[in-house]
């Protein structure tokens, strides 16, 4: 059987990305994981916890259906651009970050990559070293960026829950005006697309959110759900898309509800997921949608005073590597 073959960006050197991505070597996988890093910081990191982890040289000619041996992590070797120490943030390696990313995506285009999975990087870092590449806000604004892709759904999932959301990372005072008819609209069906396409499922069913509390107690709470919302929905309906509400987002997500539904669609980042990450929060994995490639994360930071201490939990990553597969197979057929 011909096995995907995904990127894993090991991400801020001084970080727990290094020490996740060891465990990669221990997790029977059905895949082939490709840990995009320094070699020689693998190295330092598997002494420094005590893992036995045979570090193998990345070969992309060997077959297809050759999974690495137990104990064997696939690395392809990116060199730092300074010495690195766990916990200890280096500015000169800003560049480094970002040429795993680009490294990631080049193979994917290339064909080397069926998909990338990506380990925290460290924004501070990225901006402060390198003021030359404008504001970066993120791993999910600079592939958009990169692969010329208009718009992009943040979607986490894990618990048994998905979650996409219409807006992200804005602060609260913004949050309603940005909550616009195209908008909702293009996210609900990018939501559907890869529900559709990335995740196997023939005519997903998405429940929406309300904005304002009780949905907006019709009309008595605001009129968002009325003005924008329901006439989003109404459109959506009539061209085949399975989206239901708006729903209050304090009962949408109760069991009942969610028993007949595929996903939600929050409106705002601090509405959807709370309950998502107190329901798998360590396991869960964020996912962009709408990229013309499959990209996952861990929905965790960097964590740099777990870096080398052995102390770092690596399920959210194999979470993010098990739910590459899974696009990746359900992109093939």
């Amino acid at each position: 059987m011909t096995l995907p073959v995904l990127a894993v960006t090991s991400g801020e050197p001084a970080g727990i990305g290094s020490d996740i991505c060891l465990d990669l070597a221990f997790h029977d996988l059905h895949c082939r994981p490709v840990v995009l890093c320094d070699k020689n910081l693998l190295q330092q990191r598997a002494a420094m916890l005590g893992k036995a982890v045979k570090l193998v040289d990345f070969n992309p000619n060997l077959p297809h259906d050759k999974r690495p041996e137990k104990g064997e992590l696939e690395v392809l070797h990116i060199p730092l651009n300074a010495p690195c120490e766990a916990g200890k943030l280096n500015l000169a390696n800003a560049a480094y970050v970002l040429q795993l990313l680009d490294t990631a995506q080049q193979g994917i285009s290339g064909g080397l990559f069926d998909g990338m999975v990506t380990a925290p990087l460290h924004k501070g870092v990225i901006n402060d070293g390198l003021p030359e590449q404008g504001f970066f806000s993120g791993h999910t604004e600079y592939l958009a960026e990169k692969s010329h892709t208009p718009q992009v759904v943040m979607m986490l999932a894990g618990g048994g829950l998905r979650v996409a959301l219409v807006t992200t990372h804005l602060p609260l005072k913004d949050v309603a005006a940005a909550i616009t008819q195209p908008l909702v609209e293009s996210v609900a069906r990018i939501l559907h697309a890869d529900l559709r396409d990335k995740f196997g499922l023939a005519a997903p069913r998405i429940l929406v959110t309300g904005l304002n509390p009780h949905a907006g107690e019709g009309g008595h709470l605001g009129w968002e759900e009325i003005e924008v919302i329901i006439p989003a929905l109404e459109k959506l309906q009539a061209e085949g898309i399975d989206v239901r509400g708006p729903y209050p987002a304090d009962t949408v997500f109760q069991p009942f509800m969610l028993k007949d539904a595929d996903a939600v669609l929050a409106m705002y980042h601090d509405q959807g997921l709370p309950t998502l990450k107190y329901a798998s929060f360590g396991k869960g994995v964020n996912v962009t949608l709408g990229l013309p490639f499959i990209r996952t994360s861990v929905d965790h930071g960097t964590a740099l005073d777990l870096a080398g201490t052995g102390k770092a939990d690596s399920g959210s990553l194999m979470v993010a590597v098990e739910t590459a597969l899974e696009m990746a197979r359900n992109s093939r057929r």
